[in-house]
């Protein structure tokens, strides 16, 4: 029985760590048939190693979102590779110290701003630079942490998910034309690089200890990766626009 992404070439970015839900999302898109490529930054050779854990070898790719001319240069590479896309993964999130931790009414535009470009603007920069590969249509998938609420140390990095689940709002509106959807799994925490770049993380994911009606695993990237796929697939062929939340069902839980 051939898998749900038989035929597929998806580009993955943010593949860091094996814990990682990027990494398990190429290790499931690969099990399921498709053709990927990763991207990398600032440590293409991390990445590299990394790569070396999943079912197939893999290329990696340096990219910083934030690089016009890497961008530029972007659909060349992966052209030559894989020939086209069918699916794009946005795993990229950053915010400097001063953006967390408690700080959020002392953190300087600057460091805002840094948070904003690396983390919501560049679902749009990747979406771009990938769009003249996506002839035949394709699905745009990128991770959130559900923005509608103010979360304990996570601060600036929360309105940059707000601006993330806005923008993949306004790709889906202005691609959709062109048959690409784009959609977002809000995960619940993890014990990822990401996470543990925050201070006081451990506060924030205690949350889930009590409130989550699914027993929720720090350590199990899995169901994440699992909805990465599905998003991929052509099993939600009307669905674009949409935030998918993986984390417990806590938030459907007031308290």
């Amino acid at each position: 029985m051939s898998g749900i992404l038989e035929g597929k070439r998806v580009l993955i970015s943010g593949v860091l760590m094996e814990s990682s839900i990027a990494f398990h999302a190429a290790k499931l898109a690969q099990e399921q048939g498709a053709e990927i490529i990763l991207t990398a930054f600032p440590r293409p050779t991390l990445t590299e190693r990394i790569a070396k854990k999943l079912p197939k070898p893999t290329k990696v790719i340096e990219l910083d979102v934030t690089n016009a001319e890497h961008l530029g240069r972007l659909a060349d590479v992966v052209g030559e590779e894989l020939g086209g896309l069918d699916g794009v993964v946005h795993s990229i999130g950053f915010a400097p110290q001063d953006a967390l931790g408690g700080n959020f009414l002392n953190t300087p535009f600057e460091s805002v701003a840094t948070a904003m470009h690396v983390s919501a603007y560049s679902l749009k920069s990747l979406t771009m630079a990938c769009l003249p590969l996506m002839q035949n249509g394709g699905s745009v998938v990128g991770l959130t942490f559900d923005a509608q609420y103010a979360w304990p140390q996570y601060d600036w990095m929360g309105p940059a998910k707000a601006a993330l689940e806005a923008t993949s709002r306004y790709i889906a509106r202005d691609l959709g034309k062109q048959n690409i959807r784009c959609n977002l799994i809000s995960a619940g925490p993890l014990g990822s690089m990401a996470a543990k770049s925050i201070p006081g993380f451990s506060d924030l994911a205690a949350v889930w200890d009590t409130r989550s009606p699914l027993e929720w695993d720090l350590k199990d990237p899995e169901p994440a990766g699992k909805g990465i796929v599905a998003l991929l697939s052509d099993w939600f062929p009307k669905t674009t626009g949409e935030i998918i939340h993986v984390d417990g069902g806590l938030h459907a839980i007031g308290a």
